[in-house]
């Protein structure tokens, strides 16, 4: 009687770790997550970065390996993203309409995994108030119970209702082509 007990008390104890290893779970984002957006001009390449950012995920890991993603949800404040000259910033805030548009954000819709450590999203971007579905190949890894999510889009002016700025005059021309680079860690 007594061993058999004690095998429905370990029985339980493994289903429950069992349970805990393949849950559902909400995530945040954590200071060492990273935005960047890369772009050309006709006088040199540029990048602006954000230091402000919120974020959630809702992930499934297993055995220290991203086994699901449910949901990503993450708001960036347009006048936090920054670069080393406030000229270029002022300019990329009027080409951002953060006087209306206060955030850019971005949500999941579906993820599709493709290997043990890369997946296809597809989310919904809003940027300067015009909301686009793309797709993302990211990569992925499970470090100490961190999720860390990397990859990048390419996006147009035009896409989002933007104009390429300018500056000097038309002197300065900033290309259409945009990257947004991303580093998320949730924890």
């Amino acid at each position: 009687m007594k061993s058999k007990i004690k095998t429905i008390i370990i029985s339980m104890a493994l289903f429950a770790v069992s349970i805990a290893t393949n849950a559902q779970k909400g995530y945040n984002l954590d200071a060492k997550t990273s935005f960047s957006v890369f772009g050309t001009s006709t006088m040199h390449d540029w990048e602006m970065k954000s230091p402000s950012k919120t974020g959630t995920a809702n992930l499934t890991v297993t055995d220290s390996k991203l086994a699901d993603i449910n949901s990503i949800d993450i708001t960036l404040p347009a006048e936090n993203i920054k670069s080393d000259k406030k000229s270029m910033d002022k300019v990329a805030y009027e080409t951002l309409k953060t006087d209306k548009f206060k955030n850019m954000k971005y949500v999941l819709k579906s993820a599709e995994k493709v290997n043990e450590t890369t997946w296809n999203l597809t989310g919904t971007y809003t940027i300067a108030g015009v909301s686009k579905v793309l797709k993302t190949q990211v990569k992925t890894s499970v470090v100490n119970g961190v999720v860390n999510i990397q990859g990048s889009n390419k996006i147009t002016f035009t896409e989002f209702g933007m104009k390429s700025p300018t500056a000097m005059f038309g002197a300065i021309k900033t290309g259409e082509e945009l990257t947004i680079k991303f580093n998320l860690n949730f924890n």
